[in-house]
């Protein structure tokens, strides 16, 4: 399979202007939790960016439903190993979350496939997670499940974790660090603080 194949079972790839890798999106109106989650005030989710400016064009609502739609191709796991091909930064889900069990084999399928990469994976779908372990997370991958309201605390139901809080809210312990984008022209820079297993939780700061 060449990447011009890749590109058509899986919808291809994103670049987020700020990460110093690839990206695989999917639609946020069809997160499990987010959605419910866009009702409730105080919520991370209530005014989600991915529901807002150019993600309302038809051409990138197309594009993200088309994603959506691949995930049941048959070929679905090799096209997205053929398009990851070696890079050393990969983050799923810069808008969306994972919608089954089953999705998220699928991805650990892929991480085992790429060890040359650095897979990083944020939810909200705390349901999912429950029916693993950290212990079967492949070693490349960190799965950060993200806690639901604004100023909320890590959860402890998972090791890692990532919070959004208002600037003036202070940090949860020694073992968080604050996401330095904002300080930096809204890029990750050389940061690779959200990869990092030794980091517990990652926070950032309310849009």
């Amino acid at each position: 399979m060449n990447k011009k194949e890749a590109k058509i079972i899986t919808g291809g790839l994103s670049k987020p202007s700020k990460m110093p890798g690839h990206a695989y999106n999917l639609p946020a109106w069809r997160c499990v939790t987010g959605v419910k989650l866009q009702a409730v005030k105080g919520s991370v989710c209530a005014g989600c960016y991915a529901m807002k400016g150019r993600y309302r064009f038809k051409n990138v609502k197309d594009a993200l439903q088309r994603r959506m739609d691949s995930l049941d191709h048959p070929q679905w796991v090799q096209a997205m190993v053929v398009l990851i091909d070696k890079q050393p930064w990969f983050r799923w889900h810069d808008s969306g979350d994972i919608q089954s069990l089953e999705h998220l084999e699928k991805i650990f399928e892929v991480c085992r496939l790429t060890p040359e990469t650095s897979h990083w994976l944020p939810t909200r779908e705390a349901q999912i997670l429950k029916h693993i372990s950290p212990a079967d997370v492949p070693s490349n991958l960190i799965i950060r499940m993200s806690s639901h309201m604004i100023n909320q605390g890590p959860v402890k139901s998972w090791p890692w974790a990532s919070t959004v809080i208002d600037r003036d809210h202070p940090w949860f312990g020694a073992t968080s660090k604050m996401c330095p984008a904002p300080t930096q022209g809204n890029e990750c820079g050389s940061c690779r603080q959200c990869w990092n297993r030794d980091i517990s939780n990652i926070s950032y700061w309310k849009h």
